[in-house]
């Protein structure tokens, strides 16, 4: 189990996720954030700060949330193992299906 992000955090990114996630798991990509479900320890600490409620434990993943989860683990698969992501910073890839939504907000 662990938790996702999902279409809410698209074009926002807002980190607050990064600065309380005790495992490191939650990685910068070009237009949204991504929850490592390797590194993902499931304490919740990061769905409880996001502002767009963009983050959902996978269990309770619904209608069109459920493809996020796969498309999170997609992400790794294209950029190999990685290490904590505070370090690392913002990595200039996304998941094809990301890249191809338009513009999201205003």
């Amino acid at each position: 189990m662990t938790f996702v992000v999902t279409q809410g955090c698209v074009d926002v990114q807002d980190k607050s996720c990064i600065q309380v996630c005790p495992a490191d798991c939650i990685y910068e990509g070009a237009r949204m954030m991504y929850i490592n479900p390797d590194q993902c320890i499931d304490c919740g600490a990061c769905e409880e700060v996001c502002p767009m409620s963009a983050i959902r434990f996978d269990g309770d993943l619904a209608g069109e949330d459920e493809k996020f989860l796969d498309l999170n683990a997609e992400f790794f698969e294209a950029t190999g193992p990685l290490k904590g992501a505070r370090k690392l910073g913002r990595i200039e890839h996304d998941v094809d299906y990301v890249v191809q939504l338009p513009p999201q907000g205003s």
